[in-house]
């Protein structure tokens, strides 16, 4: 690919022509291997030095991004025992780095009926594995302030922006009092490392399955976060009866790993519900954001799943019920002019 036009391509194909003969490394080779959410970006090239013949380079523009919490996160995966990309050079005032190579085959790409037992099967082993290896002081807090910033991306990107909803004073209390209840049931969970990520697009099938990317937002939070990131994804939905039993076999394999997941399944299940639907209402605002604010508009075609997550929970618990009538209210909202799904 060409870097005409593209200052950072050119400064990132600078950067690899400096890095040691011995990674045999070809910047002319450089095309993109993925797309991201984010600023950041991730070309392949080939490297005649390193095992498998090719390398990824990340371009983390500064700044927009910081490249020091993928590395960190990067070492703590590791410590794991766990398949991450290594980091084999990085220039962190420039948002540089060169990583491993983990292939470009994504469970989101694998999944099928058939395989989808096994491939979840190693997902939870290698999540546990994960939670395992926690500590405090280690990652930054899931707190009551993250919490709240992340529910407050539903109101102000998904509502206000894309539905050009104004809430009335008492629809603004009522999400105010439902957002207090689902920060609540998240701070009252244990606390394990999270990757807040964690699901099938971000996970590779390769040798050791399954490798790990898109990790460097991770934190110290709820231990019900990963999993149910991992089965009520944004871009695939199962059936209910399929998610329950892969969430019956992760607290199964939690319980005899000794993570202090709740003793009664019903309520592992309602901590995995409640912090799934604060995860829904967040996934929705960014969605829109990334659409409005940084023109990538593919997403917002995946949030119908996410309104249809969000309300199925809220119907559940009689708590939520004021929450559930407020998503009722607001589906039939058509999208703001300019937009179709």
């Amino acid at each position: 690919m060409t870097a005409t036009g593209d200052p950072r391509l050119l400064a990132l194909s600078g950067w690899l022509a400096g890095l040691p003969r011995a990674l045999g490394l070809q910047p002319d080779s450089l095309r993109p291997a993925s797309a991201d959410a984010s600023f950041r970006r991730y070309f392949r090239l080939d490297a005649r030095g390193i095992e498998g013949g090719t390398a990824i380079a990340m371009d983390a523009p500064p700044p927009q991004e910081d490249t020091r919490p993928f590395v960190h996160v990067a070492a703590l995966l590791h410590q794991a025992g766990l398949n991450a990309p290594r980091v084999l050079a990085q220039d962190l005032a420039q948002g540089f780095l060169l990583l491993t190579d983990l292939g470009s085959t994504t469970y989101l790409a694998a999944l099928d009926e058939d395989n989808a037992d096994e491939l979840f099967e190693a997902a939870t082993a290698a999540l546990v594995r994960w939670q395992l290896a926690s500590r405090a002081d280690v990652l930054p807090p899931y707190d009551e302030a993250l919490l709240q910033r992340e529910l407050d991306l539903f109101p102000d990107w998904y509502l206000g922006r894309h539905l050009g909803l104004a809430l009335n004073p008492s629809q603004q209390q009522l999400l105010q009092a439902a957002s207090r209840q689902l920060i609540d049931a998240c701070l009252a969970q244990p606390r394990v490392f999270v990757h807040r990520d964690y699901m099938p697009r971000n996970l590779m099938v390769t040798s050791p399955t399954p490798g790990i990317l898109d990790f460097q937002d991770a934190v110290f939070g709820p231990i019900a976060y990963d999993v149910v990131s991992l089965l009520r994804d944004a871009f695939v939905s199962w059936p209910e009866e399929r998610v329950l039993d892969w969430t019956i076999r992760y607290w199964e394999r939690a319980r005899r790993a000794g993570l202090p997941v709740e003793p009664d399944f019903a309520d592992f299940y309602r901590a995995f519900e409640w912090t799934g639907l604060q995860r829904h209402l967040k996934v929705l605002g960014i969605f829109a954001r990334i659409n409005y604010r940084d023109g990538k508009p593919d997403y917002l075609a995946d949030t119908p799943r996410f309104v249809a997550y969000a309300r199925a929970v809220a119907r559940r618990y009689q708590p939520l019920a004021p929450l559930a009538r407020l998503l009722d209210e607001v589906e039939g909202v058509k999208p703001r002019a300019g937009f179709t799904f």
